[in-house]
């Protein structure tokens, strides 16, 4: 990698492999990687972490539900996991298991720094605790005398000695920091949230506990073990190699750019992650992005209460583009979105097969059954008529503010509306279909002007739909003219310079192009 290019370190948050992830997970990990993505092609040195929190005690007591040692269970829940991901498309350039030696010994290096600084301190404590958020609750975080995430689960008094941070005395520190730097927390209502909870005071957290066998012992108290969110927070320096003998990329990508996470866990991620970090006299990240929940037809996913929706449930019927595409278009990332088979049938339909499918579909067949797949002489034609009414130098760039600022849901819209749509229209109103038969030059230009809104297309789409932008670039012989590696959002406005004469290159069936979205029933009332 060359070291002048800019470096991106992006991560999601780790997940509990004490079952399969379901959809509200893959959304996490779609929106990060559409970034990843988006950053990579941009000339960014991307490095995408994902992982599994292994450290915890349900992850013991479901290993042993099922006759197996710790170990040997999350060492196979995270090869599920890595398979969903990579069955999605998610480009991940590290999986970390908190139980690996390298996470070990970085949580060792760094509670062993906070405790040398004073942070650390040894006392008696009765708290209320939630076996689901594996987190100590206090009175004002419950409602209704119980854990807001976990309603159905009562609360448990635990009385035990152990080591607390004085996260007590940083709370000015990170007001100052919000202050000073207000894209800290994103999007701005959670600002506001951990912005109101850090003003009204902090509590010093416990950050061990006794007794337990499977977890990280604490290098200055081995009978106690790190707890579990002050261990697995530190997924994102370990992972770079931060504790262990060569740190090289621990200094080349911290601080990250962005921790993408989910809304109930921003008072971690922003309290308590950057005083951790104040404490050992680390950088903190730049920025945290706290994204939406998804519903399930109205209902929060919940493993325990039966309502979480396998990905790979979806996956399977539909493929991973038309997965992606609902998720980063019908939910906005900032906020909450909703899931249910008839919605999902509905935009694959309209988005998909009826309009990105059916675009490139006639496109290609015309230019076979009219031309022979070769449009000779169209490097000599400037596809100015299809792109009449865009500016696609201001289009480009206000894309790039929109997916760089993780408005997926508004640059899906954009596109759509301003060039799929545009360009279906072109084809519409030039019929080149009945052109033909009086005017065959006159139908090459307007073939030349669809194939190039196919290649628009296909870079504009490949953060999101990264299997499909290949498949569109691919359709012709761009490539000869500008590597689909090397493609940028500005790309879109200048068409490639001493390009050859456009030909079909997409796999064909009886001179017809593979059909990308077969349009699908909406499913059977129950």
């Amino acid at each position: 990698m060359s070291s002048d290019r800019p470096k991106f370190y992006i991560t999601t948050a780790i997940d509990y492999p004490n079952s399969r992830p379901h959809i509200g997970t893959a959304f996490e990990k779609i929106g990060a990687d559409a970034q990843a993505r988006f950053r990579r092609m941009h000339g960014y040195d991307v490095h995408f972490l994902m992982g599994n929190d292994e450290n915890t005690i349900k992850v013991d007591q479901r290993a042993t539900e099922l006759g197996l040692g710790p170990k040997a269970y999350v060492d196979d829940m995270a090869l599920q996991f890595r398979q969903v991901w990579s069955d999605l498309n998610v480009s991940n350039d590290d999986f970390i298991q908190t139980s690996e030696p390298r996470h070990h010994d970085g949580c060792r290096k760094f509670i062993q720094a906070v405790y040398d600084a004073g942070y650390i301190f040894k006392k008696a404590y009765t708290g209320l605790y939630c076996n689901g958020c594996e987190a100590f609750k206090t009175e004002k975080e419950l409602e209704n005398g119980r854990c807001p995430n976990h309603q159905g689960q009562e609360l448990k008094r635990i009385e035990e000695e152990n080591y607390f941070f004085r996260l007590s005395a940083f709370g000015d520190r990170l007001l100052a920091h919000y202050r000073d730097n207000p894209d800290f927390i994103q999007p701005e209502s959670r600002r506001n949230e951990v912005y109101n909870l850090v003003e009204s005071g902090l509590q010093d957290v416990s950050i061990t506990r006794k007794g337990f066998s499977w977890g990280i012992p604490v290098p200055f108290d081995p009978e106690q073990t790190i707890y579990v969110w002050f261990d697995a927070l530190l997924n994102y320096i370990t992972a770079l190699g931060y504790g262990s003998d060569d740190e090289t990329r621990f200094e080349k990508y911290w601080p990250a750019d962005v921790h993408v996470i989910g809304k109930d866990i921003t008072r971690f991620h922003c309290a308590l992650w950057p005083a951790m970090l104040m404490a050992a006299g680390l950088p903190l990240p730049k920025s945290v992005y706290a994204h939406g929940f998804v519903y399930n037809k109205g209902q929060k996913m919940s493993k325990s209460a039966g309502t979480a929706i396998d990905p790979m449930t979806v996956y399977r019927t539909y493929g991973a583009d038309p997965f992606r595409y609902y998720f980063l278009k019908e939910c906005v990332f900032g906020g909450d979105g909703n899931f249910s088979e008839e919605r999902f049938v509905e935009l694959y339909n309209s988005d998909l097969a009826n309009n990105l499918g059916n675009l490139y579909s006639r496109t290609l067949s015309m230019c076979v059954r009219y031309f022979g797949g070769n449009l000779e002489g169209s490097a000599a034609i400037d596809p100015v008529d299809w792109r009449e009414g865009l500016d696609l130098d201001a289009l480009a760039a206000e894309l790039e503010g929109l997916v760089g600022t993780f408005e997926f849901s508004q640059a899906l819209v954009t596109i759509w509306s301003r060039v799929l749509d545009t360009a279906n229209r072109y084809v519409q109103n030039t019929e080149p279909f009945k052109l033909i038969k009086t005017d065959p030059d006159a139908t090459k230009v307007v073939l030349a002007n669809m194939a190039d809104a196919l290649r628009v297309v296909a870079i504009l789409i490949k953060p999101f739909l990264p299997a499909t932008a290949e498949i569109f670039y691919r359709a012709f012989n761009f490539e000869d003219a500008e590597p689909w590696s090397t493609v940028r959002y500005p790309s879109i406005a200048r068409p490639p310079m001493n390009r050859p004469d456009w030909t079909v290159t997409a796999p064909l069936a009886d001179g017809k192009p593979f059909p990308l979205f077969p349009k699908i029933q909406p499913p059977k009332e129950s």
